[in-house]
């Protein structure tokens, strides 16, 4: 899996490709927390790229998540360009409607 973080005035993309799994997880849980430690509360994460999750990766992102929204600057998580496979695992676990999903990373950018 390789993480990559671009900064931009309203959030930050966080682009992830690879597999997202119990092995690798742990380092997207710890990039997602280092922003969050870094005071930025708005993240697009572009999976695009991800050919697989398992549930440590989406436990990972609702962590993500319900930090951004409750810490005392309040922030979004939002989804851009899920692979097939990916909003397939999103929609059987039911986040597809916890999460702000977008098809293309202008739009998750955009909405900030």
């Amino acid at each position: 899996m390789e993480i990559t973080i671009r900064e931009f005035k309203h959030a930050d993309v966080v682009t992830v490709s690879g597999r997202v799994d119990s092995s690798t997880a742990p380092k997207l849980d710890q990039t997602l927390k280092g922003l969050m430690d870094d005071k930025h509360y708005n993240i697009v994460l572009d999976l695009s790229g991800v050919e697989y999750m398992s549930s440590a990766g989406l436990r990972a992102m609702v962590s993500c998540l319900r930090r951004v929204k409750k810490g005392p600057r309040t922030g979004d998580l939002r989804l851009a360009n899920p692979s097939k496979r990916v909003a397939e695992v999103l929609e059987l676990a039911g986040l597809d409607e916890v999460f702000t999903v977008f098809d293309d990373l202008v739009g998750a950018v955009g909405s900030f």
